[in-house]
């Protein structure tokens, strides 16, 4: 379940300057198997944010995802990008649904994103969950460890046109 996860081998930060503050990948039964957090500092306090603080953040927007998804399946919409599933005081949170129902769930500090920036960057990062599931060694299902992935989801949100 996505508490028992929150211990800090599978937290990894970053001191990236992006416009994301987080990346996850959740599988179908919610099972979180991928989060990057990276450096965001509290628009109102100045103070640096609390990676847990996140865990919350894709632990809400999980609702929000069964939602738009419903609704997008209605309208006869095959579109796996979800757009902006919702804002928070601080963030903005962004949903892409794979043909598997993997999540993959990005979190902005920046209000201004362009929505072709940010469907752009889905794009790449479902790119990139087939190249890590994909390796034979990789256990479908379980977390992704592969550093591999982790470098190019790195690479991927710091190069993010904002």
């Amino acid at each position: 379940s996505f508490s028992e996860v929150i211990n800090s081998d599978f937290l990894s930060f970053r001191r990236a300057v992006t416009m994301f503050a987080c990346v996850a990948v959740v599988g179908p039964a919610n099972n979180p198997l991928f989060i990057q957090t990276y450096r965001s500092d509290n628009v109102i306090t100045g103070m640096q944010e609390d990676p847990i603080k996140f865990h919350y953040i894709l632990h809400c927007s999980l609702d929000a995802f069964e939602e738009k998804a419903s609704l997008k399946k209605a309208r006869g919409s095959n579109d796996s990008y979800l757009g902006l599933l919702y804002p928070t005081e601080d963030y903005k949170v962004y949903g892409y649904l794979t043909s598997t129902q993997v999540k993959l769930i990005l979190v902005t500090h920046t209000f201004n994103a362009k929505e072709a920036s940010v469907r752009q960057v889905f794009e790449s990062l479902h790119s990139a969950y087939i190249d890590a599931i994909s390796n034979p060694f990789y256990m479908p299902g379980k977390k992704i460890e592969s550093k591999a992935f982790e470098k190019k989801v790195d690479a991927i949100v710091s190069s993010a046109a904002v």
